[in-house]
């Protein structure tokens, strides 16, 4: 939660209050509102004799979820189209780490490690979609330098 905060901290205090709101509920409230429900819909016990202490419900992984979605929600509201190539890849290698190790450390199956992919790049996706004319409205701000206005 602590890169999240400070990203939303440095959007607002730019004026970019409208990505802000964007990271804010895709990383914090998306994190509430969906993949806790859906971690006690699913109830699914962790693999035996866990490396980490971990608390109940397996699937999907809350770890993968939160980073999915702050490296999709990082290249929106950071990054310029042409330049998320780079993001992207570096944003895929952190999450196949942080997939490689939940799994190596007994704390969850492979199987909610993906789960965790999908439903953190689902939601973002329809996040992104229900944000976008905020999120434009920003960039045209932003482009005749009237951010504060």
């Amino acid at each position: 939660m602590v890169v999240p905060l400070l990203v939303i901290g440095c959007l607002c205090v730019y004026g970019r209050w409208r990505s802000g709101l964007f990271v804010f509920t895709v990383t914090v409230i998306a994190n509430l509102v969906v993949l806790l429900p859906l971690k006690q819909l699913a109830d699914r016990p962790r693999p035996p004799h866990p490396w980490v202490l971990v608390s109940d419900g397996s699937y999907p992984s809350g770890q993968v979820f939160s980073a999915v979605t702050l490296v999709v929600s990082v290249a929106v509201v950071v990054f310029p189209p042409r330049a998320r190539r780079w993001w992207w890849a570096f944003g895929a290698s952190y999450v196949l780490a942080m997939m490689g190790s939940r799994t190596w450390l007994h704390a969850q199956w492979l199987s909610d490690t993906f789960a965790g992919v999908l439903v953190g790049a689902g939601t973002c996706l329809v996040l992104w979609r229900a944000f976008a004319p905020l999120l434009e409205t920003e960039s045209e701000r932003m482009a005749s330098n009237s951010l504060w206005l």
